[in-house]
C-alpha cells in the first residue's frame, strides 16, 4: 500500500520521455507507453534496473539496523530516499504490467512481465527492512519525532505502515514470504490471467474471446444471449478443474498467511489494507443482505413481468428491456457525453478528464490477448495514469468509460501527495469512479425528453446499481463461504458450484431461473484471484456516492454547487493522507453510523419504486 502529505512533492521524472503519439479522432485509441520506455528492450530499462540496484544497496547500507538511532530529520531523509526507490520500482513494474495487460498471449511480453516481477521482488527484499524497522520503533519515540516539521509531512505514511504492526512477522519470515510470492500467489494469478485470455468460446461456428462472449449476453436478441450463455458455461465446464485448483490453492495460501499473521477472519486482512474497521464493513454487508428482497428480488420480479414471464432465464438478467433500442455510441460520442457530464459538475474535473483523450492514455479497442474488463492504473506520479477499457459501443461501455475516467482523474489529482501517499484505500478509491458514473447517468437522463425512454434509462441505472451493490456483496459473501469451507479441506468443483448457486439464489431472488452451467460462472471473476475481498469496495463506493450526491443536490442552485465542488476536489486531492472519517466529515457524513448505508440503499429502492 502506497501513501504521503499535501506538502510532499513527487520525485522528478526518472527517465527521459519521448513525444507522445497523437490519437486519430475517428479510431478507438490505443495507449502509448513511451512515457515510460520506448520498448521493453530499450536501454533505459536496463539502465533503470541498474540504478535501482545501486539505490537499494546504498539504502540498505545506510539504514538497515540503524533506524532506532535516527532522529526526526534523519528519519524524514530516509523516507525521502525510500520514496525515490519506490517510485522507480513502481515505474518499472507499471510498465511491465501495462505491457502484459495489452497482450497476455504474447510469450515475449509474458516473459518480460515475469522477469520484471522477479527482479523487483528481489530488490524489494533488500529494502523490506525499512517498513519492518519502522514498526519496531516505540510509539512514544514516533510521537516525539513527529513534532519535527520535516517528518510531520510523512505522518500519514507512518500511520499506515504502523497499522500493520500487530500482524507483522519476523524479518526473516517477511522476507521469505515476499521472495516466495513470485512462485506462489503471483504465479497462480498469472496462470489465471493467461488462461482466461487464451480461452475462446464457440458461437455460431466462430471462436470469440471472453470479452466478446460476455458482451453478447446483453444483446437485444434473446437467442444470441442464450447461445453466449450456454457457450460460456460449457467452456468453463471443460476447464473447471483448472479454476478449481487455482481457487483451492490461493484460498489455502491465504489461510496459511492469515494464521501466521493473526487475522481473525479471511476478510480482516483486506479491511486492514483498506484502513477500515471490521465492524464498519460488517454493517455494510448486513445492510445490503437485509435489503436483498426490496432491491434485487423486487426488481427482477418486475423485469420478468415486463418480459411476460414468471421467471427470467439467467442470460436475460442484463437483457435490454422490451422495446428498448439501446443506442450504439461511437467513441467520440461517448467521450463528449462523459466530458460534458463531468463539466456540468466541475470544469476542473472535465479539464483533467479531457487530457486522457487528448493524449494516448487510454486503450479502448477489443484485441486478441487483451485483458478483459476495464481498469485504471495509477502508475507513478512522475508519469501518469493509464486507462484500459474494451469499448464496443454499448451504453454500459459509456458508463464503464465514465467509471475508469473517474479513477484516472482521482489519481491525477492525488499525485501531488507523492509516491508513498497518493494511493487511496480501495473503499475510497471507488468514490470518484462511481461518482463519475452518477454524473454521466444524470447527463444522459437530462438529455432525454421521451418519458418511456427515461423510464428505461432509470431501469438500466437500477441494474447497474444492483450489479455494483447487491451483486458485489454477494460476491463477497461467496468468498467468505469458500474461504470458510476451504479451512476444512480441499473443495471440489461441485462444492464451489453449490456455494455459488446458494449465494446467487439468495441475492438475486426468485425472479431469475438459475440453472445448468450457470453454476460455473464464479470462474471468470478476476477479483477473487487478484484481490480477495476487493469486491465490497464497489458497494461501499456506490452507497457513499449516493449519500454524497444527495448532499450535492440539496445545496445545488441551477445545477451548480461550488461549495460542494471545492470540498469534493479537496477530497480527491488528499489521496491516501486522510481516512474515511476525516474525508467525509466536511460533507456531514459518517460511515460508522448505521443509517449511513441504509440511506444509500434507499436511493436504489426509490428508483425501483418509480418503476413499479
Amino acid at each position: 500500500m502506497k501513501t504521503t502529505t499535501k506538502k510532499a512533492t513527487a520525485p522528478k521524472p526518472l527517465a527521459k520521455k519521448t513525444a507522445p503519439k497523437t490519437v486519430k479522432p475517428d479510431a478507438l485509441p490505443e495507449w502509448d507507453l513511451s512515457d515510460f520506455y520506448t520498448s521493453q528492450d530499450a536501454p533505459e530499462v536496463t539502465r533503470d534496473f541498474k540504478r535501482l540496484e545501486k539505490l537499494c544497496d546504498a539504502f540498505a547500507k545506510a539504514y538497515d539496523g540503524k533506524l532506532g538511532k535516527l532522529d526526526g530529520p534523519l528519519l524524514a531523509q530516509a523516507i525521502r530516499e525510500y520514496e525515490v526507490v519506490q517510485e522507480l520500482m513502481g515505474k518499472l513494474g507499471s510498465y511491465a504490467q501495462l505491457r502484459f495487460a495489452k497482450n497476455m498471449s504474447d510469450p515475449l511480453i509474458a516473459q518480460f512481465y515475469q522477469n520484471t516481477q522477479e527482479k523487483l521482488t528481489t530488490l524489494s527484499s533488500c529494502v523490506l527492512f525499512f517498513g519492518l524497522g519502522i514498526n519496531k520503533l516505540d510509539d512514544k519515540k514516533i510521537a516525539a519525532m513527529l513534532k519535527t516539521p520535516v517528518l510531520k509531512i510523512y505522518e500519514p505514511f507512518l500511520r499506515d505502515v504502523r497499522s500493520f504492526k500487530p500482524y507483522q512477522l519476523s524479518d526473516e519470515a517477511e522476507k521469505m514470504l515476499l521472495e516466495k510470492n513470485v512462485t506462489g500467489r503471483a504465479a497462480w494469478t498469472r496462470l489465471f490471467d493467461e488462461s482466461i485470455a487464451a480461452m475462446t468460446f464457440p458461437i455460431d461456428k466462430k471462436e470469440i474471446g471472453s470479452v466478446e462472449a460476455f458482451n453478447l449476453m446483453s444483446s437485444k436478441d434473446g437467442a444470441i444471449r442464450k447461445k453466449a450463455a450456454l457457450s460460456i458455461g460449457e467452456t468453463f465446464d471443460k476447464n473447471a478443474s483448472l479454476y478449481t485448483l487455482i481457487t483451492n490453492t490461493l484460498a489455502k495460501d491465504k489461510e496459511i498467511e492469515d494464521n501466521w499473521r493473526g487475522f481473525k477472519q479471511p476478510i480482516s486482512s483486506r479491511n486492514v489494507s483498506n484502513y477500515i474497521e471490521d465492524d464498519v464493513v460488517d454493517a455494510l454487508l448486513t445492510a445490503v443482505k437485509t435489503s436483498y428482497p426490496k432491491l434485487a428480488h423486487r426488481y427482477y420480479k418486475l423485469k420478468a413481468k415486463w418480459f411476460g414471464v414468471k421467471q427470467l432465464e439467467y442470460w436475460d438478467r442484463n437483457a435490454p428491456l422490451p422495446g428498448d433500442t439501446d443506442r450504439e455510441y461511437t467513441w467520440n460520442e461517448a467521450k463528449d457525453l462523459v466530458l460534458d457530464a463531468y463539466g456540468h459538475f466541475s470544469p476542473t474535473l472535465a479539464a483533467h478528464g479531457k487530457t486522457f483523450f487528448d493524449k494516448p492514455w487510454i486503450d479502448a479497442a477489443v484485441t486478441p490477448g487483451k485483458s478483459p474488463g476495464a481498469f485504471a492504473h495509477p502508475t507513478v506520479p512522475s508519469v501518469h495514469p493509464y486507462l484500459l477499457v474494451n469499448f464496443q459501443g454499448k451504453s454500459r461501455d459509456v458508463m464503464t468509460l465514465a467509471h475508469e475516467l473517474g479513477h484516472g482523474v482521482h489519481q491525477v489529482l492525488a499525485a501531488k501527495q507523492g509516491t508513498l501517499q497518493s494511493d487511496t484505500p480501495l473503499t475510497l478509491a471507488e468514490t470518484a469512479s462511481v461518482f463519475g458514473e452518477q454524473l454521466t447517468f444524470r447527463e444522459i437522463l437530462r438529455r432525454e425528453s421521451d418519458a418511456k425512454r427515461k423510464r428505461r434509462l432509470i431501469a438500466s441505472k437500477v441494474e447497474d446499481m444492483l450489479n455494483t451493490v447487491v451483486r458485489q456483496i454477494a460476491f463477497c459473501d461467496f468468498e467468505k463461504r469458500v474461504h470458510a469451507q476451504r479451512k476444512k479441506g480441499e473443495l471440489t468443483t461441485a462444492d464451489i458450484d453449490a456455494i455459488w448457486m446458494a449465494v446467487q439464489t439468495e441475492s438475486l431472488g426468485p425472479g431469475l431461473n438459475l440453472h445448468g452451467n450457470y453454476k460455473h460462472f464464479w470462474m471468470y471473476i478476476p477479483h477473487f484471484i487478484h484481490s480477495p475481498f476487493y469486491v465490497y469496495a464497489y458497494a461501499f463506493g456506490d452507497c457513499l456516492v449516493n449519500s454524497l450526491y444527495a448532499v450535492y443536490e440539496k445545496g445545488a442552485k441551477n445545477g451548480q454547487n461550488p461549495a460542494f465542488e471545492k470540498k469534493y476536489l479537496a477530497m480527491l486531492e488528499a489521496g491516501g493522507t486522510l481516512r474515511h472519517k476525516e474525508l467525509l466529515k466536511p460533507f456531514g457524513l459518517d460511515a460508522t453510523k448505521p443509517d449511513f448505508w441504509q440511506g444509500g440503499l434507499d436511493i436504489i429502492a426509490g428508483f425501483i419504486e418509480e418503476l413499479a
